[in-house]
């Protein structure tokens, strides 16, 4: 199996949907954050490949047919590379004001906590990690320090979050071939995906999941479900 897909937007751009809807057009895995709690052995690849040691992209994506979300996004550049045939999924939302909106209630929330715990002391570390080994866990840290550190200046600064937003999107739509670059939003649903993919739409309504209140409910350890 080949990365039939790259995706190449920020968190809190619809990317749980799009695991989803991935995953019912291409009938395998999609790769996304999740899978890196799911499988917190792979935190310590990403953290390696964010300090520049780059894994056996194939081998490393062997039984997923897509990616998108972080990490996977951050390393859009290499993956676009890597994989020459695939389709450069950039997900947004309608405004840069609307994504800062959902990423500070929610993901800056947690990674500010993260910010301030110990690593070696699992007992206080942000539920979603408190699972993991504490090697694994040290390992999501650092990865995690290292994706929103290397994007953001300051995660207490609203402009500079924004800015790091919009420059990214310019960056992708300069640097990807139109021919290979789709820019989708939540609102757009199957139609675009199917088109840009050949596939046809199916006859069910397209997924919205990983809402603002469930992300905060997973943060503060609360279940909403």
């Amino acid at each position: 199996m080949t990365l039939r897909v790259v995706g190449a937007g920020f968190p809190r751009t619809g990317t749980t949907s799009l695991k989803r809807a991935l995953e019912r057009l291409l009938g395998a895995p999609c790769y996304h954050m999740e899978e890196v709690f799911g499988r917190p052995a792979d935190a310590v690849i990403w953290r390696d490949a964010c300090a520049g040691a780059m894994p056996d992209w194939d081998r490393f994506f062997a039984d997923y047919a897509a990616g998108v979300d972080w990490p996977v996004s951050w390393f859009w550049r290499d993956l676009t590379a890597a994989y020459p045939e695939a389709l450069v999924l950039l997900s947004r939302r309608e405004s840069a004001e609307r994504w800062y909106q959902s990423m500070d209630r929610t993901l800056l929330q947690g990674v500010r906590r993260l910010a301030s715990a110990d690593g070696d002391a699992t007992g206080n570390l942000p539920p979603i990690l408190a699972t993991a080994t504490p090697e694994q866990a040290r390992a999501m840290q650092e990865m995690i320090r290292a994706l929103f550190g290397g994007v953001f200046d300051d995660l207490d600064d609203r402009d500079k979050v924004i800015a790091a937003y919009d420059r990214h999107l310019a960056e992708v739509r300069a640097t990807v071939p139109a021919h290979r670059l789709l820019e989708w939003q939540p609102a757009d649903g199957w139609e675009p995906l199917c088109a840009a993919l050949d596939l046809p739409i199916p006859d069910e309504p397209f997924p919205h999941e990983n809402t603002t209140a469930q992300v905060q409910a997973r943060i503060s350890g609360i279940d909403s479900r």
